[in-house]
C-alpha cells in the first residue's frame, strides 16, 4: 500500500525528506500551494492538478511507494524569488504544482501534473 505523508513549509520538507529517504522503495514529492480551511489552495493550477495526481497515485504507484505532499506556504511566500524552495539546489522549484521522483531528474511541473498520460509515465518510468 502506498504510504501517504504530508508536511508544511521548508523546514518540514527537510525533516521529512531526511526521514523518508532512508526507506526502500520509490519516494515521490509533490509541491503544492497552501490550502484554506475548505481545502482549496490559493494556487488554481494546484486545485486542478491535485485530484488528478491523487487518482494517478491510486492507479499507478507501486505498493512500496512513499508519496510526500509538501505545502509550500501562502501566495506571498511562494512569489518571493528568494524563498528556500526556489533556492534549494536539490529542488530549483520554479512553478507549483511540481511532482518530483526523489533522487532522480524525473519531474512534472505546472500543467504537466494535470495530464493523465504524463502521470502514468511518471509513476511507471524506471
Amino acid at each position: 500500500m502506498v504510504r501517504l505523508e504530508y508536511t508544511k513549509g521548508f523546514d518540514g520538507f527537510e525533516k521529512s525528506i531526511e526521514d523518508l529517504a532512508k526507506n526502500k522503495g520509490k519516494l515521490f514529492v509533490y509541491f503544492t500551494g497552501e490550502k484554506d480551511d475548505k481545502g482549496v489552495s490559493w494556487c488554481p493550477d494546484c486545485n486542478v492538478a491535485g485530484p488528478k495526481v491523487e487518482a494517478a497515485i491510486k492507479e499507478f504507484a507501486e505498493d512500496d511507494t512513499i508519496f510526500l505532499t509538501v505545502d509550500v506556504g501562502n501566495r506571498s511566500f511562494w512569489k518571493d524569488m528568494k524563498n528556500p524552495f526556489r533556492l534549494d539546489t536539490r529542488l530549483k522549484l520554479m512553478v507549483i504544482p511540481t511532482l518530483i521522483r526523489w533522487k532522480t531528474v524525473i519531474k512534472l511541473e505546472g500543467d504537466q501534473c494535470e495530464k493523465p498520460d504524463l502521470l502514468e509515465m511518471f509513476f511507471n518510468e524506471d
